[in-house]
């Protein structure tokens, strides 16, 4: 989808370079007026292909590839409130955060890692329900107050493999306890070793972690304002 924009952008760049002239003539005129023809129709065909549900100047979709995979579990049963919250799995951040997670994603592919993402942008009144679920402020933001999630400023992250399984954290996903904090020591050198390289590298691209969750980062520098927003779903 992306690529089809882009390309979309430069077809009529360099198109609208053909139809003007300093002093055209008859023939020229003729021509330029054809050209205006297959863009215009151009621009009709290109429409219909690219379908954007959502506001490109505000967010970006993050979508499966070779770098992302998404496992977003607030739209599943997968989860420690073993029910859905979302309606769909989809993954926006706002335009900044997207830019930083990308730089990140390459600089995990030397390592032959791709990141797998838990939860990106969460709607205010999905915040609710978490809220009603789990009102404990150590692990979820109250909603008067509204969380990076809530803007489409935060990500919840591990590490894949080539070969698809996950890289060792120590527990798993949204693990509400001691084990599950950035400076719990009880773990095996290794699984400390992998935390500390997933954190390093989130806070070399601008994210900061929090100490109670291994998984959660933010962009506090330039975070976005808060959103009700929901995306749609098929």
């Amino acid at each position: 989808m992306v690529a089809l924009i882009v390309a979309y952008g430069i077809i009529l760049a360099c198109s609208d370079k053909k139809v003007i002239t300093e002093s055209p003539q008859n023939d020229e005129e003729e021509t330029a007026e054809s050209n205006v023809g297959e863009i215009l129709d151009l621009r009709l065909k290109v429409k219909e292909i690219i379908t954007v549900d959502y506001d490109t100047t505000r967010w970006v979709e993050i979508k499966d590839n070779e770098f992302f995979t998404l496992d977003i579990r607030y739209a599943s049963q997968n989860n420690f409130m073993k029910q859905s919250i979302y309606d769909c799995p989809r993954c926006f951040l706002d335009i900044r955060t997207a830019e930083m997670l990308k730089d990140v994603s390459t600089e995990f592919k030397k390592y032959s890692y791709s990141i797998v993402l838990f939860d990106c942008y969460r709607p205010l009144p999905f915040q609710e329900k978490l809220w009603n679920l789990m009102p404990n402020a150590t692990y979820v933001t109250p909603p008067s107050k509204g969380s990076m999630h809530n803007r489409g400023s935060a990500v919840d992250v591990s590490l894949l493999k080539t070969d698809g399984s996950s890289v060792d954290m120590g527990t798993h996903y949204d693990s509400f306890g001691r084990k599950a904090h950035y400076d719990y020591t009880e773990l095996d050198s290794s699984i400390i070793a992998n935390r500390q390289l997933l954190r390093s590298t989130m806070e070399k691209y601008g994210f900061r972690g929090i100490r109670t969750e291994w998984w959660h980062f933010s962009n506090q520098e330039s975070p976005a304002d808060l959103s009700d927003w929901l995306w749609p779903c098929d």
